[in-house]
């Protein structure tokens, strides 16, 4: 039996998270029985006391929005991933002390579409321009061969796209929101705008789609989603990912591979469910 051990979701808001469903489910299936996961409403201004706070009970936590960048200047050491596009989603503590932070959610990506066939394409495109397009380009450096499209709302979201792009070994070329059901030509879209923004490009997903990677999973179906499987397109999920970034977090903290991916879905689509 393993020691008594901690780890924990912050962020805000944080009610909806799902990481403790998922976390705990790969704790039974593996069992850690005096291992606990919790969740805790954490804003910027109180990160550095709850990091400070830290003993060695704590394995690690896990960061959503808006910690990822907040928390950098506080840990002793990031990984290459998340230096790569300035986001920390996971902390682990060494048993020395040390909070090393990195990224789960690129090669989460990776790992999603992967699961559903896509491990090279030749372009792609990403709708929006948020934290989540930069870490879908990061994803994208690793599997695409060509140029990504970046349809964005203002030309300053077009300007932050380009930069990642340089700064990640990408080809960005950006266009505006209104053309972008030209998006739909490429072979992998990844929507990364929050609920609701794509529903009116719906109808312009032609007969023939590629895949969709759409980062939301509540509400899940999204309608470009349902439209995109009607016309038998390959459709991977926020909850795919939510559940691959969360399979890699659960090996870094614990130590214990492989996490338990499958039970840890199922939970999760439990979890939804109830909702």
């Amino acid at each position: 039996m393993s020691a008594p051990r901690r780890a924990a979701v912050l962020g805000s808001p944080i009610a909806h998270s799902l990481s403790p469903v998922l976390h705990r489910a790969a704790y039974d299936e593996l069992g850690l029985t005096d291992w606990e996961y919790g969740r805790h409403e954490v804003d910027e201004a109180g990160l550095p006391a709850f990091m400070e706070r830290l003993d060695a009970g704590w394995a690690g936590l896990s960061l959503t929005m808006p910690l990822k960048r907040a928390v950098i200047p506080l840990l002793d050491e990031i990984s290459d991933t998340a230096a790569s596009v300035e986001a920390v989603n996971t902390v682990v503590r060494t048993a020395e002390g040390r909070t090393v932070g990195d990224n789960t959610d690129i090669p989460g990506m990776i790992a999603a579409l992967g699961e559903r066939g896509v491990e090279r394409v030749e372009r792609a495109a990403i709708l929006g321009a948020g934290a989540t397009a930069s870490s879908a380009l990061a994803a994208l450096s690793r599997i695409c061969t060509g140029e990504v499209t970046a349809y964005v709302r203002s030309e300053a979201r077009a300007a932050e796209m380009r930069g990642w792009g340089e700064r990640l070994g990408v080809a960005v070329r950006t266009a505006p929101w209104e053309d972008a059901a030209e998006a739909f030509r490429e072979p992998l879209v990844i929507a990364t705008t929050p609920a609701g923004s794509t529903d009116a490009l719906a109808a312009d997903v032609p007969h023939v789609p590629g895949t969709l990677f759409d980062v939301l999973y509540e509400p899940w179906p999204t309608t470009l989603a349902t439209a995109w499987a009607a016309h038998g397109g390959a459709v991977v999920g926020g909850l795919d990912l939510l559940v691959h970034q969360a399979v890699l977090q659960v090996e870094l903290m614990t130590g214990r591979t492989p996490a338990p991916l499958a039970a840890m879905r199922k939970a999760g689509e439990a979890a939804l469910a109830a909702r």
